[in-house]
């Protein structure tokens, strides 16, 4: 089966899934279990080992937020400039649910000029393709004065965040976390909740986006730990904001939710003088592994637990910035505080660990998923093609496959799949995965000496090879404990082999996480189980958004210049 793509390799072939083997940590269900500081593996009648690609606790409860997304301005290290917010804050209200619950977000655009649409990252959306927010493929964007209502269940549990993908306006400040409460892997007393590590700088996103596409990335001039940081202007060498502090109690066992919501900077995390116990990546539960540092790409998400090992003292918290594939003036001064005393307001004098500056993801071998899943081992290579930069006439430009990616915000796939019009331009850059069932191969590569974060809407994924060089037929593929996230690295010049399962109908994005890189064509779109998705659409829904995002486009004269996505 041959597919025009990014794809190197692509198989499709007819499996069921191979039955999950047990894991050597896995505990004995246990009906009506309670979860505690001493069990967090059950979770009344499921518990770790509960396959939740097929099991979901029905649990009839709705969760209901109402969002609004505004213009505004805010300071988060102490430098005022023009932001969006929602709610007027930046993060914006954490989303909170339960394992099974259904969770329903009222989505109002008051902004000025800007359309908008929220992405729940991470979220599979199973059957509910409708429900993923991405203008030009799964909706026309929400207009100024019109809302949206976005339904779905928490079919999986632990951390993530949602955020707009109309434009570039998530780096503005449209974005929000995401925690899915369940079981976990490893015990622990507290759960501080997301930590939110960004870059940032004090233009706006949309100006910083014009500078991409004419010059290359531009450099950032700060970073936050959950949206603060102090800064230090060179012009007056005043130092401005404030550093994000929390307090530990020694012996305590804090469970914290990382996630890299930077528009183009890849973290390394580290607080000095503890250990870090990391439980869950992406939304995927691991068998747990011990690390003094995390590389952390755009848009992944680790669950990490931290026994607060001090008795006292002050240290430092740092997301380092990794400068092999970033570009940040304030490197050495992206930090938080963990104090053990509360009344305390010294700066710490601790001396961080020393770490590789690197891009790479995690280890494989250390990804085990606690639920694993054997992927089939056979597969033939069908076609070469990689993701390559592109100088055109209008700037710079990212290819998949030869193809630079455009869909229009006024015709969305989804309603054009609704209309059965299967005219796909080759800017749609559309691959067809019409059968249910069946493992699809994706072989990804670059000669570009950048790394990049791949992100899949509407699935996990299988992380089976990765590396530096050229892909080929003799490469050693993880088929069996490989990692499942939905954000992997492809390295600077190298490759990412992927493997997913076509168990969702939908039209899928796979796109790179960095900001500028989307809006400059990095991306595809699966189309999924095409002949189921009619059925599952509210199609009045999506045209009364259009019509509405119609009257306002012609109104103010609106032109798309980017991807649409």
């Amino acid at each position: 089966m041959v597919f025009p793509s990014l794809l190197v390799g692509l198989i499709a072939l007819p499996l069921a899934f191979a039955a999950p083997k047990p894991s050597p940590y896995s505990n004995t269900l246990s009906k009506r279990c309670t979860n505690s500081a001493t069990d967090r593996s059950c979770w009344g009648d499921y518990d770790t080992s509960t396959n939740y690609y097929t099991t979901v606790p029905d649990t009839g409860v709705t969760r209901e937020y109402w969002f609004d997304v505004q213009n505004g301005t805010a300071s988060p290290d102490g430098v005022e400039r023009i932001v969006l917010t929602v709610n007027g804050t930046i993060p914006g209200p954490t989303i909170i649910a339960d394992w099974g619950d259904t969770v329903v977000v009222h989505v109002s655009n008051s902004m000025l000029n800007n359309g908008t649409g929220i992405h729940f990252h991470g979220i599979r959306q199973n059957y509910t393709n409708q429900m993923d927010g991405v203008p030009s493929i799964t909706q026309c964007p929400i207009a100024p004065g019109d809302s949206f209502t976005y339904t779905w269940r928490a079919t999986q549990y632990g951390s993530s965040w949602y955020h707009s993908h109309f434009s570039v306006q998530a780096w503005d400040g449209v974005f929000g976390g995401i925690i899915i409460n369940g079981p976990a892997t490893a015990d622990y007393d507290e759960d501080l909740g997301n930590l939110f590590l960004n870059d940032w700088s004090h233009e706006t996103a949309d100006v910083l986006a014009l500078q991409a596409a004419a010059t290359g990335p531009p450099t950032m001039p700060n970073c936050l730990i959950n949206g603060t940081n102090v800064y230090n202007d060179t012009t007056t060498d005043v130092e401005t904001g404030s550093r994000f502090t929390t307090t530990f109690s020694a012996g305590t066992k804090y469970r914290i939710r990382l996630v890299n919501g930077a528009a183009d900077t890849h973290f390394r995390f580290t607080i000095d003088n503890h250990t870090m116990e990391v439980i869950s990546a992406d939304f995927v539960p691991i068998v747990p592994y011990n690390t003094t540092n995390l590389s952390i790409g755009m848009g992944q998400r680790y669950d990490v637990i931290i026994t607060a090992s001090e008795t006292s003292g002050d240290y430092w918290m740092r997301a380092i910035p990794q400068e092999s594939c970033s570009d940040n003036d304030n490197v050495d001064n992206i930090l938080g505080i963990v104090r053990y005393d509360s009344t305390s307001t010294s700066d710490p004098t601790t001396t961080a660990y020393t770490t590789t500056d690197s891009c790479d993801d995690e280890a494989i071998a250390s990804l085990v998923p606690y639920l694993s899943y054997d992927v089939s081992s056979t597969y033939t290579v069908e076609e070469d093609e990689e993701v390559a930069l592109a100088i055109a006439s209008g700037g710079v430009k990212w290819e998949m496959g030869g193809t630079s990616f455009v869909s229009e915000w006024d015709y969305p796939t989804v309603l054009q799949v609704a209309e059965s019009n299967d005219t796909w331009t080759t800017d749609q850059h559309v691959i067809q995965l019409a059968t249910a069932d069946q493992w699809v191969y994706f072989v990804i590569e670059t000669t570009f000496a950048q790394a990049h974060p791949i992100h899949l809407h509407g699935h996990d994924f299988w992380v089976l090879a990765s590396g530096t060089g050229t892909y080929s037929t003799s490469t050693t593929l993880t088929t069996t404990d490989s990692p499942r996230r939905d954000v992997a690295m492809l390295p600077a010049s190298g490759f990412l082999v992927i493997a997913l399962y076509t168990d969702n109908p939908g039209a899928w994005l796979m796109h790179c996480h960095i900001a500028w890189h989307t809006a400059e064509g990095f991306a595809l779109q699966l189309l999924e189980r095409e002949s189921e998705m009619s059925a599952l659409m509210d199609v009045t829904n999506i045209n009364s958004t259009c019509a509405n995002w119609d009257t306002y486009k012609s109104d103010d004269d609106v032109v798309q210049d980017d991807s649409g996505v």
